[in-house]
């Protein structure tokens, strides 16, 4: 079965939560547009030639965007060891793979744009407030405050990213586009915030804050 040939939102409850946190649905969903794209860009898309205050802008950028990935990756692999059930530590599984591969991309793209030692650029250019976030996640996580590390990683974390991402792509330099083109869809993949009032998708969030899951009733308004 692909990911292309079913609506996973069309399952019931239970069986969407089995499908979409597996390994199997990871696999074939981003084979779909990674598979020609090393580092998340095409290798025929040319390099834009940047002036010194348009790519320090990028770096800068590009820098914020790796605490934001460095924190994903550490606080959804230390949710791993106290996540609530398989299906969860799997999901958890999936998102470890993905922020990953997103703080591989940016740093190559760092690489690509000049910097010699991203770490070093990275802990020079990042934001003071990303930073105490970060923090304040894997304390979450240290505590193993489950709601909470959720709500903070997968709810504002994501959210924050998705929305910067999306506008970013608007108006990126092709290469980086198409690589925010790929996290964009990782991320949209995992949280479909767009589709959270669908019952599927309230079972999913129910899931991860240890509430039974159990489709929405249906709201009404008016008389």
């Amino acid at each position: 079965m692909t990911v292309g040939e079913f609506d996973p939102h069309a399952l019931a409850p239970e069986e969407f939560i089995a499908q979409v946190h597996s390994f199997e649905f990871w696999f074939q969903a981003v084979d779909g547009y990674l598979s020609d794209r090393p580092y998340g860009r095409s290798q025929h898309t040319v390099e834009t030639d940047f002036d010194d205050a348009s790519r320090d802008r990028l770096i800068t950028t590009l820098c914020n965007y790796c605490v934001g990935e460095t924190a994903a990756l550490e606080g959804a692999s230390g949710m791993i060891t106290f996540a609530p059930n398989r299906n969860a530590k799997i999901f958890l599984a999936t998102q470890v793979a993905d922020e990953a591969r997103h703080l591989e991309v940016f740093v190559k793209r760092l690489r690509d744009l000049g910097v010699t030692d991203p770490d070093a650029e990275i802990a020079k250019r990042a934001s003071p407030d990303l930073l105490a976030f970060k923090a304040r996640l894997l304390e979450l996580v240290g505590n193993r405050d489950w709601n909470a590390a959720v709500f903070a990683q997968n709810v504002i974390l994501e959210t924050m990213e998705s929305t910067v991402f999306q506008s970013h792509a608007k108006t990126a330099d092709p290469i980086t586009a198409q690589i925010l083109d790929g996290v964009i869809k990782d991320e949209r993949r995992r949280s479909e915030l767009e589709r959270l009032r669908r019952p599927p998708q309230w079972c999913l969030l129910k899931l991860l804050i240890k509430e039974p899951c159990r489709p929405e009733p249906e709201v009404r308004f008016g008389g």
